[in-house]
């Protein structure tokens, strides 16, 4: 019996070798051909159905860990599957990626990979292996051939993803000491103060009063610019080798133009750069590491202030077009941008005069400290030489504008944007 269930075994892995080797090499004409056939091949026996389950997971072991390798991370794997293929293909996409995970132990990975776990709730949740591929047939109500057909597709989508630019250690590689993950808390490794900065925006998101939400976001924009500026002194002194890392962060359709742009807007009031890569719909942002976080918590904030303010203006008949949206969505990126960096220019004056902010929001007044401003103009520097190391070949994308009601309509918008606050309401 023993023998039997081992020659199954390979006969399953052979089978699941071939049928994923013709779908991979097959031209699109005759995909369909090829997926037919593979899923057919796999799903004809229910005896042979366990290991084929146990074959996939040990495949995925390889395909995922080859994607790890060239340069993509979990949310990455999941974007691309979400973006071209159905919901039951992202339910898999995501099983696959929590599979392969049980090859690393929690100390190989770093915070970020940590989070995007979380976020996709990557979790082994079935019994055994021989087990998976039946449980999630009855769990999504799917055939054998038709979940061996989501399978193929799923591997081909991933098999055929080129190398990018890394934005971190692959699994196994040694984590950098600011990267490592700790055991609680939703901020995982994140900075004290960016943890104070992220209850502050939590808060500010659940209060029902207005003023009580802008008090906190305020406080949570000092703060965040005052980490930046003690990051760089710290630097200065020579007691942080802190050197620039890069994050993606997901920019969709529609208006995904105008939403790079906001995302560029908020990068670069935080002395970091934006490089977009609009065929897999995300954009790399290079920086120091806490500015990155803050660039994510405040991008997320004005993209749903920005949404907003965008369905209360297209409400009206004259205002539904896309002209009008995507003239919109670009001034208020225009905007956002003007006021972002003026206040960048107040923060830095400020503590370049010696004026501090403590982290329980208090300020104090010390010594200016002439290191400030050479310390900041390293660290940019710093971070372009990052992004020309990553991305040798570089061009600029012009976002076009044709509707001018729209375009001042997003200015106001942006006039009224609560900087900071990650889902607060349009202020009025």
């Amino acid at each position: 019996m023993g023998k039997r269930a081992q020659q199954d075994g390979g006969d399953a892995g052979a089978l699941l070798e071939q049928a994923v080797r013709a779908v991979l090499t097959a031209p699109d004409d005759r995909l369909d051909l090829a997926l037919d056939t593979g899923a057919s091949l796999l799903a004809a026996s229910a005896g042979q159905w366990p290991a084929v389950s146990r074959a996939l997971l040990g495949h995925a072991d390889t395909t995922v860990g080859r994607c790890w390798s060239a340069g993509w991370r979990p949310a990455d794997l999941a974007r691309v599957v979400r973006r071209g293929l159905k919901p039951v293909h992202l339910a898999l996409a995501v099983d696959l990626i929590a599979a392969e995970g049980r090859r690393h132990p929690a100390a190989a990975l770093d915070r970020r990979w940590h989070e995007q776990l979380r976020e996709l709730e990557a979790d082994v949740w079935w019994p055994g292996d021989e087990q998976y591929l039946g449980a999630f047939a009855e769990q999504h109500r799917l055939d054998r051939f038709a979940l061996a057909t989501a399978a193929l597709e799923l591997l081909r989508t991933w098999g055929r993803l080129p190398h990018i630019a890394p934005v971190g250690p692959v699994p196994g590689q040694a984590v950098p000491q600011r990267f490592e993950a700790q055991s609680t808390g939703p901020v995982t490794g994140a900075p004290r103060m960016l943890s104070r900065i992220r209850a502050l925006l939590a808060k500010a998101e659940s209060t029902e009063y207005p003023e009580e939400a802008e008090a906190l976001t305020a406080k949570a924009q000092q703060l965040m610019a005052q980490h930046s500026i003690d990051e760089a002194l710290l630097a200065a002194s020579g007691a942080d080798r802190d050197a620039p890392a890069a994050l993606r962060i997901g920019v969709d359709n529609p208006y995904e133009g105008p939403k790079t742009m906001l995302l560029d807007a908020v990068a670069a009031a935080n002395r970091c750069r934006v490089v977009w890569a609009k065929e897999f719909g995300f954009c790399t942002v290079v920086g120091f590491d806490g500015d990155l976080d803050g660039v994510e918590l405040l991008y997320t904030s004005l993209l749903v202030q920005a949404t907003h303010a965008l369905n209360k203006a297209g409400s009206r008949r004259d205002s539904r077009s896309k002209a009008f949206r995507q003239s919109f969505l670009v001034a208020y990126a225009a905007r956002i941008r003007e006021r972002l960096t003026a206040a960048t220019e107040r923060t830095t004056k400020a503590a370049a005069a010696g004026r501090h902010l403590r982290e329980d929001g208090s300020e104090e007044q010390l010594l200016p400290d002439e290191r400030l401003l050479p310390a900041l103009a390293a660290r940019s520097e710093a971070v372009d030489e990052e992004v020309g190391r990553l991305f040798p070949k570089l061009v600029s994308q012009r976002v076009r504008v044709s509707d001018g009601v729209g375009w001042a309509a997003g200015r106001a918008a942006a006039d009224r944007a609560t900087l900071h606050g990650r889902a607060g309401a349009i202020r009025r």
